[in-house]
C-alpha cells in the first residue's frame, strides 16, 4: 500500500530532530502544472500566505487523518489552526532572515536523505512518492529547508539564554519530583497572548472549560486536543511523550504527583494560557547498568602528505604487521597514530559505552571478540585499526542521572525561553488574516506599525 505523504512529513520531525514547537506542517505547495485561480489569506509582516498553500495543508491533515476523520475538528477550526501554524512558520523563516540565518542546498538534500532512509526509501524514491502523492518535490525540499531555519533560530534563541549550574543539578537529583521516576503526558494548552486582557482571560478559560467538559461527556482525549489545543503539537493529539517529573514545571507537578493512570486534570492557568493534562502512563527510575568496552585504536589520516589511497594502504601494512608478525600494538600506535587522544597511550581508549566514540566505531566494536584486531576500516576521521581488549557490565546510574538532570534543566528552560520567543513574536507581528471566515473570532485586530 502506497504510505500518505503526511507518513513522510510526520517523519522529518524523528529524522532532523526537530524541536516541537517547529514540527513539520504538512505539504504547501501544489504540483506542478497545476494553477488554480489563487488569493491571499494572510499577510504575515512582509509576506503573504496563499489559499493554495492553505488548502493543501489541510488536505494534508485531513489524508493524515483519512482513517480516523472523526478525531478532527470542524472544517473551520481546522483551517483555523492550519493557517495559525502556517503563520508561526512564516514568522520564524522571516525573523532567522533578518538575522542572517541560511541553510545551503546540501543541508536540506542532507535532510532529504534522512527522510529517505526513515521511510526506508533512497531520495529517488522518496521523490517518486511525493510526486505520486500529487505534490511537488520542490515544495517538498523548500519545506525542509523552512524546517531547518526554524531550528537554527531556535538554537539562537536560547544558546545565550540556557545556563545550568552544578547547584541546579544537585537540587534536582535531590528532589522527589527526580525520585518519581517519568510519567507519559498528553495535553491540551489554550494559549493567551502576551499582556493579556481580562477578555483574553475569560475567552481562553471558557474554551478551556469547554475541552474539559468534552473530555466529560465521553470525548477522545486525542480528538480534543486536535480540536481545542493551540499548541503546535495539537494536530498530533497532544502527546508529549515520556517526561521526567523534574521536567514538568513546578506548577504543575503537584497535580500529575496526584493523579493515575488514565485521569485527566482539571483546566490549570499557567504563564503561557490553560492547561489540561492527561496522564497515560508512569513508571518508575531504575538502576542503569550499562556494557562498557575497553579497547585501543591506531587511526591514520589523509593529510597534504598522505593520500586517502596512501593512507588506506598503510593501516593495511600496519594491520598486517600485528596479526602476521605480531607486533606490538601500543608500539605501532604510539609510532603511527594520528589520533591525538590516545596516540601517547599506546592507542587505549579506556572504558566506554559502545557509542561514545561514533557510531562506526561502535558497529566494529560490537563484531569483535575479546583480544580480536579488526582489519582496516574507515571513517570520517580517517582509517581505524580497531582492538577489543574486554567488556564489562557497570552502574553508571549516578554519571547518567547528572546527564540527564543536565539535559532536563536545559530542556525546560530552552523549551519556556523559545515558548517565550515566539509569543512576543507573534504579538508582535502584523498578521492581517483578509478572509473573514478564517479570523479568531476572540483575536484583536491588527495594527500596522509606522
Amino acid at each position: 500500500m502506497k504510505q500518505p505523504l503526511a507518513l513522510f512529513l510526520l517523519a522529518v520531525a524523528t529524522a532532523t530532530a526537530l524541536p516541537a514547537h517547529a514540527q513539520l506542517l504538512p505539504q504547501q505547495g501544489a504540483a506542478e502544472g497545476k494553477q488554480p485561480l489563487d488569493r491571499i489569506v494572510a499577510v504575515v509582516d512582509e509576506g503573504v500566505i496563499l489559499q493554495s498553500e492553505l488548502n493543501e495543508a489541510v488536505r494534508s491533515v485531513q489524508q493524515q487523518y483519512a482513517s480516523n476523520p472523526g478525531q478532527l475538528p470542524p472544517i473551520d477550526v481546522l483551517r483555523r489552526q492550519v493557517l495559525d501554524r502556517l503563520i508561526l512558520m512564516k514568522l520564524q523563516v522571516q525573523r532567522a532572515d533578518d538575522q542572517g540565518i541560511r541553510v545551503s542546498d546540501a543541508d536540506v538534500d542532507q535532510a532529504v536523505n534522512a527522510v529517505a532512509q526513515q521511510n526506508h526509501m533512497t531520495p529517488e524514491q522518496l521523490r517518486a512518492a511525493v510526486e505520486a502523492d500529487g505534490n511537488s518535490f520542490a515544495a517538498f525540499r523548500r519545506q525542509l529547508s523552512d524546517q531547518l531555519v526554524a531550528q537554527r533560530l531556535h538554537d539562537s534563541v536560547v544558546r545565550d539564554q540556557v545556563s545550568i549550574t552544578d547547584s541546579e543539578i544537585n537540587n534536582m537529583l535531590a528532589s522527589p519530583s527526580y525520585k518519581a521516576g517519568e510519567v507519559h503526558l498528553a495535553h491540551i494548552q489554550v494559549s493567551l497572548p502576551a499582556g493579556a486582557t481580562a477578555a483574553d482571560i475569560k475567552a481562553a478559560q471558557d474554551k478551556a472549560n469547554q475541552a474539559t467538559d468534552a473530555i466529560k461527556g465521553g470525548m477522545d482525549f486525542h480528538a480534543a486536543a486536535i480540536r481545542y489545543s493551540d499548541a503546535q503539537d495539537a494536530l498530533d493529539g497532544g502527546d508529549l511523550g515520556f517526561r521526567r517529573m523534574d521536567e514538568i514545571p513546578p506548577a504543575f507537578a503537584d497535580a500529575v504527583g496526584n493523579m493515575k493512570a488514565g485521569d485527566v486534570s482539571p483546566a490549570m492557568r499557567g504563564p503561557t494560557g490553560f492547561h489540561i493534562l492527561k496522564l497515560i502512563e508512569q513508571r518508575a527510575p531504575s538502576r542503569q547498568v550499562v556494557q562498557e568496552y575497553h579497547a585501543r585504536q591506531i587511526l591514520i589520516r589523509p593529510s597534504e602528505l598522505l593520500t586517502a589511497e596512501q593512507a588506506h594502504q598503510k593501516a593495511e601494512d600496519i594491520y598486517s604487521r600485528l596479526v602476521n608478525k605480531h607486533e606490538d600494538f601500543a608500539k605501532l600506535a604510539k609510532e603511527n597514530s594520528k589520533d591525538d587522544t590516545t596516540a601517547n597511550n599506546g592507542g587505549d581508549m579506556g572504558w566506554f559505552m559502545q557509542n561514545d566514540w561514533g557510531s562506526t566505531i561502535a558497529q566494529h566494536l560490537g563484531e569483535l571478540k575479546d583480544n580480536q584486531v579488526s582489519p582496516p576500516f574507515q571513517s570520517e576521521a580517517g582509517w581505524h585499526i580497531l582492538e577489543r581488549l574486554g567488556t564489562r557490565q557497570s552502574d553508571r546510574t549516578d554519571e547518567l542521572s547528572r546527564n540527564q538532570a543536565r539535559q532536563a534543566i536545559g530542556n525546560r528552560k530552552a523549551e519556556q525561553a523559545y515558548e517565550d520567543y515566539l509569543r512576543d513574536m507573534r504579538s508582535s507581528a502584523y498578521v492581517n488574516i483578509l478572509v473573514p471566515e478564517l479570523r479568531d473570532p476572540n483575536a484583536p485586530q491588527p495594527q500596522k506599525s509606522s
